[in-house]
């Protein structure tokens, strides 16, 4: 609620010395003449005279909200119009079992991926946003959209062990591009992300990045986690989870003519502070130019206020003129 003059309400506060006057004509009014007073009982006042003698104070609250509908109340009513292309984006995800790896500590390799893409995804709420996901084989686990919220709900379902194991980054890059073949957006672009070596000879990732060239798409490369020993967690059928250490290589020069030969670049999180890091730095690379237009309209609410003042006064003067008439 606001109002369209709100220097009027300045003048509510000269309704109650009015209405101070009137309460002290109608107390010290005449009453009836009698010469001897004495025969009058002394609790001769009857319900009726006292609220007649507060009447006054109908017609100061009409005042008061008179003067608050004479401010304008009216209650602002805005749309906002976003006007700009926005980007499309399919982020490519491995999930094969090397992404259980523990140097991302306390989470694997796949929860902090998860965790840091989310708020990637909250970041843009104007881009088209899709996931694939691969391991030995890959697929579309949500194509793009703007609805963020199923989304998200897509990338929590990921789990290491959706498809055997393996490291298809060739498919995985593949698929991904297919997914913004038809796409009419100024600026495409494919976020990569895995922890291996490609191991699956189905499709070699350089002929997947001439196809994201061919169809100008962008493609960056992240490698998640650290070469060398890293632990890893174990289920052993006799002592239960632990965790030991094993060998793990990320091919980073593969990653890096991929991003090369697409116009993008290519990172390396070892920890989930850089993995923050990176996402943000891509969230700046990625922009778009968007217009907004506010529009504002106001819904009155002067007769919230008005009618009711009006019915205050006619109450006061009906109930003077009859249960509560006073006589000379």
């Amino acid at each position: 609620m606001e109002f369209a003059r709100p220097w009027l309400l300045a003048l509510i506060p000269l309704a109650f010395p009015v209405l101070w006057l009137r309460l002290r004509a109608a107390r010290s009014a005449a009453g009836v003449r009698h010469p001897h007073l004495a025969l009058l009982s002394g609790d001769s006042v009857t319900l009726r005279a006292r609220l007649a003698q507060w009447l006054p104070v109908l017609s100061a609250l009409g005042l008061v909200l008179l003067v608050i509908a004479a401010a304008g109340p009216r209650a602002a009513q805005t749309s906002e119009e976003i006007e700009g292309e926005g980007i499309d984006i399919i982020l490519s995800l491995d999930i094969s079992g090397s992404m259980r790896s523990l140097d991302f500590q306390p989470q694997d390799r796949l929860g902090a991926a998860k965790e840091v893409i989310r708020g990637f995804i909250d970041g843009r709420p104007h881009d088209r946003i899709g996931l694939v996901v691969f391991a030995a084989r890959s697929f579309t686990q949500c194509p793009l959209t703007l609805d963020h919220q199923v989304l998200k709900g897509f990338l929590d379902e990921i789990e290491v062990g959706l498809i055997d194991d393996g490291t298809a980054i060739g498919l995985g890059l593949a698929t991904a591009v297919s997914r913004l073949k038809h796409s009419d957006s100024p600026s495409k672009t494919v976020i990569l992300l895995t922890d291996g070596v490609n191991n699956v000879p189905t499709l070699e990732p350089e002929t997947a990045a001439e196809l994201a060239h061919s169809l100008d798409v962008r493609v960056y490369s992240i490698a998640i986690g650290r070469q060398g020993l890293v632990p890893y967690p174990v289920d052993d059928p006799v002592f239960g989870r632990r965790t030991r250490q094993v060998e793990t290589k990320i091919d980073l020069d593969l990653l890096q003519r991929i991003s090369e030969m697409t116009g993008g670049q290519m990172f390396q999180a070892t920890d989930p502070e850089a993995l923050q890091q990176i996402f943000a730095t891509i969230d700046d690379l990625e922009t778009a130019r968007y217009q907004t237009r506010i529009s504002t309209w106001y819904r009155e609410r002067m007769a919230w206020f008005a009618v009711p003042a009006l019915l205050l006064f006619v109450l006061e003067e009906l109930l003077a003129a009859t249960w509560l008439r006073r006589l000379p």
